[in-house]
């Protein structure tokens, strides 16, 4: 081997090595950059993870203070119902009251006057029921003669919504042998009678006992017979 080729092979082996050192740097460097993100992902992970498992933490209680406000809710509508219940039983018992003060009122007044506008009476009964295999219902006052009855539906406050309960009494009332060939009026009594009922009553031809202070205020201006 000549001097110059031992020299071209020297030149190529130190370029050689060279290139290769440079490589070894290069693929260090990539190692090291390598390892730097499997750190940054593994510390992101973990962070992730720690995150994740505080969320489920908070999840849960809220979860559980949840389930506590519902169990105190329910409790407190139990409570509540029973409440309304016994508010209910209460208002009833009271309605009931005020509606048998108010027919015994009537009841003992009419004693005294067997009459509705011109229409004399012989006889005055007090809760007559209706029962039938389909039918149910009771009479609060009905005044009598020999041909004619008048059918009296007796409440402390009057609402409107009677003004359909009466056609229902009179088909009733007429169910009863002894007053199916009877001319039948109706009418209403009350404590307290607004305005628009007493109107509706006397469109239909329906008779009005009210109270007045001790004495009954009767309107029976156009009365109907069924």
């Amino acid at each position: 081997m000549t001097d110059n080729e031992l020299k071209e092979l020297v030149a190529s082996l130190a370029i050689s090595h060279e290139r290769l050192s440079k490589k070894m740097e290069e693929t260090d460097r990539q190692m090291r950059e390598t390892d730097r993100l499997l750190k940054e992902s593994k510390a992101e992970t973990d962070r992730q993870m720690k995150e994740t498992d505080r969320q489920m933490r908070e999840t849960d209680r809220q979860m559980k203070e949840t389930d506590r406000q519902m169990k105190e809710t329910d409790k407190r509508m139990e409570n509540t119902d029973k409440k309304l219940e016994q508010m209910g039983i209460y208002l009833g018992n009271i309605g009931n009251n005020q509606g048998a003060v108010a027919e015994e009122y009537f009841v003992n007044s009419l004693k005294n006057r067997l009459n509705i506008g011109n229409l004399k009476f012989d006889v005055l009964l007090s809760g007559v029921e209706l029962k039938t295999k389909k039918i149910r219902d009771e009479f609060d006052i009905l005044l009598v003669n020999g041909d004619t009855l008048a059918l009296i539906e007796v409440k402390y406050k009057v609402h409107p919504n009677i003004m359909d309960k009466l056609p229902k009494k009179i088909e009733h009332i007429k169910l009863m042998p002894s007053y199916k060939n009877y001319k039948i009026y109706a009418g209403i009594a009350g404590f307290k009678i607004p305005q628009e009922v007493i109107e509706l009553a006397k469109d239909n031809g329906y008779f009005v006992l009210q109270r007045v202070g001790d004495i009954i205020e009767e309107i029976s201006d156009n009365l109907i017979a069924s």
